[in-house]
Parts: C-alpha cells; sequence; structure tokens
C-alpha cells in the first residue's frame, strides 16, 4: 500500500447517488469475498439488499462499494473492514472506520472536511449550510477545469452533507451544524495502524491530514496517541519536532483482537 494525498484527487459526482450508505456498506462487507467479486456480485448483494430494487443494488455496488471497498485507498478495504464486522468491532468503532474510507474514496467529501467544516469547528458558529457547500463545489470544480449543473452539484451538496451527518461528524436533518462527538481511541489506533502500514511513520503519521477528517488538531492527535500508548496498542515518544511511533508486529486481524479485545 501507498501514502495518499487528497490535494487535487479529480472531483467526481458519485455521492449524489448516496451519502454514507453505512449499513448497506455494512452489508456488503459482511458478505463480501474474492469468490463473489468473480461470480455475478450484483445478484448476491441484491439478496442482502432484500428491499432495494435491482437498479438500486447496481448503483449503490458501482458507485460507493466499489470505489470506497475495492479501488479506494487502502485497496480492498473491505478486507480491513470485515476484519472488524467479524470481531463485532462496537458501532462507535465501526462508524468512523467506514467514514475514513469512504472520505478517502471521495474527493469531495475529504476536501470539504478539511477545507470548511473543520476551521468551522474552531469557530462560534459552527453551522454548516447547503448553499455554501454548494458554492464551495462549484468553485472547486471549476478550479479543476470542469463544470457541473446546479441541480448536479445541488445534489453532490446534499450528498456530501448527509455523508457527514450519518458519520456522526455533522448533527441535525435540516440545519446541520459541527458535532462535538470525538474519534475513539480504538478507532483512532486502528486507523494509524493502517496508514503506518500505508508508508506513514514518526511525524508524517502524528501531522497526518487524514486526521483533519475527524476535526483533530495537533493537540487532539498527540493525546489520542498517548492514550493508545498508554493502553499498551503502541509505542509513542515525542521529543519538540520529533516523533516516534512503534507499533507490534502483526497483522491488521491480529492488531485488531488485540485493541479490540
Amino acid at each position: 500500500m501507498s501514502l495518499m494525498s487528497q490535494n487535487n484527487k479529480i472531483f467526481t459526482t458519485r455521492l449524489q447517488k448516496g451519502g454514507a450508505l453505512f449499513e448497506d456498506m455494512r452489508r456488503i462487507v459482511s458478505l463480501w469475498s474474492e469468490e463473489i467479486a468473480q461470480d455475478k456480485p450484483i445478484a448476491k448483494i441484491a439478496r442482502s439488499l432484500s428491499k432495494s430494487t435491482l437498479a438500486r443494488v447496481r448503483d449503490t455496488y458501482i458507485y460507493a462499494f466499489r470505489p470506497r471497498f475495492i479501488h479506494g485507498s487502502p485497496p480492498d478495504a473491505w478486507k480491513f473492514a470485515k476484519v472488524l464486522e467479524e470481531q463485532k468491532a462496537d458501532i462507535q468503532v465501526l462508524r468512523p472506520f467506514y467514514y475514513w474510507i469512504t472520505a478517502r474514496a471521495e474527493a469531495p467529501l475529504y476536501e470539504f472536511v478539511t477545507e470548511i467544516v473543520f476551521p468551522r469547528s474552531r469557530a462560534i458558529d459552527r453551522k454548516i449550510r447547503i448553499e455554501e457547500a454548494a458554492c464551495w463545489l462549484t468553485m472547486r470544480v471549476r478550479e479543476q477545469g470542469n463544470s457541473w449543473s446546479p441541480t448536479v452539484t445541488r445534489k453532490v451538496a446534499q450528498g456530501v452533507l448527509a455523508a457527514l451527518r450519518d458519520f456522526g461528524i455533522l448533527e441535525g436533518t435540516i440545519k446541520k451544524h459541527v458535532s462535538t462527538i470525538g474519534l475513539p481511541p480504538t478507532a483512532f489506533a486502528l486507523i494509524a495502524f493502517l496508514l503506518h502500514d500505508m508508508g506513514a511513520s514518526g511525524r508524517l503519521l502524528v501531522q497526518h491530514p487524514d486526521w483533519r477528517i475527524f476535526l483533530l488538531g495537533d493537540i487532539g492527535v498527540e493525546q489520542l496517541f498517548l492514550q493508545c500508548h498508554q493502553h499498551g496498542w503502541l509505542k509513542y515518544d515525542s521529543a519538540g519536532d520529533l516523533k516516534r511511533v512503534d507499533f507490534p508486529n502483526m497483522s491488521f486481524s491480529e492488531y485488531a483482537h488485540a485493541v479490540l479485545g
């Protein structure tokens, strides 16, 4: 696996087909395997998502599961999510883990959080409005040399905000504002393990831009590393700008078992 930056990643309109789709993604992850991938996956998914039409199932697979959990970053992320499902991880661990995978695959979501929601979480006015999300999307898409219709732009903006609400980053149905829910140390440790496996180490891991999608600043990240160190899930040393993070030499499945107990 390689370390990936989200900066300048091309925006797509996939989020207009659905936001978080958290429960749908969980069901597909739980049934997915290399064999299913080779043998009529749509039909098998349809049986799992029994209330959905075949067209809806196809869209869910093509526009959500495949780009996020197969071709995303990390690639084949379904394998890591499935480990957590099989180990019956708590919903408070699963939700941020699925959010991390989703955000890394969906550039409009990732960059809206890091550019707009993160600074707003430090402001007095913590409201997030659909109009500003649509304006921001229009600007960012134009910067990439593309243009979307106002209808598509608004639908993608709605998908971004709905996903952030479903993942707990925003609160509210019609009027949304930044949530104060933090990232549990267990979920933090699991994500840090994978980021380290993807090539981030030391200061690069501590200051990784992915932590901002959880609205974490430098102090919050260091506090979580210290908590994980105290739990014995990793070793963390800090001396000024020098940061050292060491993980046990084990697979993700073994590490998840150690962290989740």
